[in-house]
């Protein structure tokens, strides 16, 4: 009985990106698959399929795999092409053996879901 409680809590802890979301607090959840490429100068251009997990007017958060640090450029693009923004990686946080990324989009973004 004891492990099943454990279990319980252990998924009732916040993830990274959960974390990372309290220092945005006009979030709201979202699930948003999307492909992430770095466009970053002078860096080869890495990629991931990840889910953008919360969202603001002007950032996303998703967890990441990709070595992106403050500043890095990214381009984000859901599967049928209508999310297509480049964005400045804002802020990076590590939990618990996993990272979550905050970036923020560089102009205009026409097909947001999430509008000021």
């Amino acid at each position: 009985m004891s492990l099943e409680i454990e279990a319980v809590s252990r998924s009732s802890e916040p993830s990274c990106v959960e974390k990372l979301a309290e220092l945005f607090p006009t979030a709201s959840r979202v699930r948003l698959p999307v492909r992430v490429t770095t466009i970053s100068a002078g860096r080869r251009r890495l990629h991931e399929q990840t889910v953008i997990e919360f969202g603001t007017p002007d950032e996303v958060l998703f967890a990441s795999t990709l070595p992106v640090e403050f500043e890095d450029r990214l381009r984000l693009i859901n599967s049928d092409g209508s999310l297509d923004a480049r964005a400045m990686v804002v802020a990076v946080r590590y939990y618990d053996g996993r990272k979550a990324v905050a970036a923020r989009f560089i102009g205009e973004v026409g097909n947001w879901i999430i509008k000021p």
